[in-house]
This record gives structure tokens, C-alpha cells and sequence, in this order.
């Protein structure tokens, strides 16, 4: 299925790092690293999710410098206001203008307990105020071993995917919890197989034009030396960096990758 409408996104994780401080001084030399290597912000759309105390300080500069970056939140409650100490409403994030918010990665699964079905009901929430959910699906060592490459994936991606309104959008990362922070990324080949049974999946339940209209990223080990290749695959439409996304040069090569492919 082609992606000839699909810009690719360049997503940075920043996990549990950097403060707010860290962060304006970050996003102000990747904005600059951009701008020097000449990236075309209209082809490759680049985006960043600081923790939680960042975001108004990432909204302030990126809004005042009119920075071509978006950013996200790293998570999102299911509920929109209430009495649950240390979550944030998916409104709040609206109100940040956070573009994204990533929904069900690997460490809220592992660390929190997190099932397919509170990843659906963050994913609902964040459709429902506007913010584009960037839905995390991936498969344990033992996962692989068990049930093959991408039956896990696709099993974590179908219980969500009925809590999508149709026309909805809505961005999908394929993160192999086996290679996240190893440094053994899957091979391009590997990551390929998984995104396409995902867009399939997507087909199937939601049509064939929403599967061609969103993007698949992968995710684990991701690097300047290795984004290439997976950038090639038909079905890869950019990438949830991790650690590399915490050095300015290194995320902003990711983000540069056009030019190790030829585009």
C-alpha cells in the first residue's frame, strides 16, 4: 500500500530526562542544527516529547520562535478531570497545543501494568480532545519466541482499534521491546514484516483508506547509522527514537535521514 501522502515522522522520547531548563536549551539547538543542515521541515515532520514539566516551557519557546517542531506528552489518563492523584487529562494536553501523546509504550505496559484496554480508553481520550494518539505496540523476547513476529503486535493494535472513530488520526509505533535500549535493533527486514501485517490490521477493521493514511513508526535501537535502512521499507514512515533522541546531533541526523537515502 503506498505512502506517497504519508509525511514521515521523527519522533524523540525523552523518557524521564531532562528538565525544563534542559529542555528549552535542547529544543533551541535542534531548531538550529535543522536550520544549518537545511532539513525540509515540510517533508519530515519532527517532533519531541519531553516529561510532563517540560511541556509548558517547550510550548512557550517553540510558540514564540515559531519553531517548525511539534511536541507530545510521553502519557495520558483515560479520564478527563477528576479525583486520580498524578494523572493528566488528556484536555490539559490540548490546552499545552501538544500535536501527539504517546499511548501504551512498552514501560507503561511492563512498569504500570497497562492493558490493551486502558490503552484504548487513553486512545479514545486523547481523540476526543483533539490530541493524536501515538498508539506503541511491540513484542517481548519471549513474545517472538512463542507466537512468531507479529502476532502479538497485531493482537495489541486490533483491541484498540475499535475505540478509533472512523476518519480519525491517528499514528502507530512498532517498538520490539527486545531491541528498545540493547542496541540490537530488528533488522529492516524484520520491522518491515511487523509494520505491514499492523497496516493490514488497520485495513481490515477500519478500511483501506485509513490504513493508507497513517503512519507506522518503528522503534528500538534507532540511530543515525541505522535509519536508512529502515526509512527504504514501504510500510515505515518514520521512527520513535529513545536514547538517541536525547543527543542533539544524533536525533538531529535521524531527522536528516533523506539524505542517506537518496530523497
Amino acid at each position: 500500500m503506498a505512502g506517497v501522502n504519508r509525511v514521515p515522522l521523527i519522533a524523540g522520547n525523552w523518557k524521564m530526562n531532562l528538565d525544563h531548563l534542559q529542555s528549552i536549551a535542547f529544543v533551541q539547538k535542534l531548531a538550529w542544527s535543522l536550520k544549518d543542515a537545511r532539513h525540509d521541515f515540510n517533508a519530515v515532520e519532527v517532533a519531541v516529547f519531553p516529561p510532563f514539566t517540560d511541556l509548558r516551557s517547550v510550548q512557550t519557546l517553540v510558540s514564540a520562535d515559531k519553531l517548525p517542531i511539534v511536541y507530545g506528552a510521553q502519557d495520558v489518563s483515560e479520564h478527563a478531570s477528576g479525583a486520580f492523584t498524578g494523572e493528566i487529562a488528556a484536555p490539559f494536553l490540548a490546552k499545552l497545543d501538544c500535536s501527539y501523546v504517546i499511548i501504551g509504550h512498552s514501560e507503561r505496559r511492563t512498569l504500570h501494568g497497562e492493558s490493551d484496554e486502558n490503552v484504548a480508553a487513553k486512545t479514545k481520550a486523547a481523540i476526543a480532545s483533539g490530541v493524536v494518539p501515538l498508539i506503541c505496540v511491540g513484542e517481548t523476547a519471549d513474545d517472538l519466541e512463542k507466537h512468531g513476529a507479529s502476532a502479538v503486535p497485531v493482537a495489541q493494535l486490533a483491541a484498540v482499534l475499535d475505540s478509533i472513530p472512523k476518519g480519525s488520526d491517528f499514528v502507530v509505533a512498532y517498538e520490539p521491546v527486545w531491541a528498545i535500549g540493547s542496541g540490537q535493533a530488528a533488522t529492516p527486514e524484520q520491522a518491515e514484516q511487523v509494520c505491514a501485517a499492523l497496516r493490514s490490521t488497520i485495513s481490515e477493521q477500519l478500511g483501506e483508506e485509513a490504513a493508507a493514511a497513517t503512519r507506522i513508526l518503528y522503534g528500538g535501537s534507532v540511530k543515525a547509522d541505522n535509519i536508512a535502512g529502515f526509512m527504504r521499507q514501504p510500510n515505515i514512515d518514520g521512527a520513535l527514537v529513545g536514547g538517541a533522541s536525547l543527543d542533539v546531533e544524533g536525533f538531529s541526523a535521524i531527522a536528516r535521514y533523506q539524505k542517506h537515502v537518496g530523497v
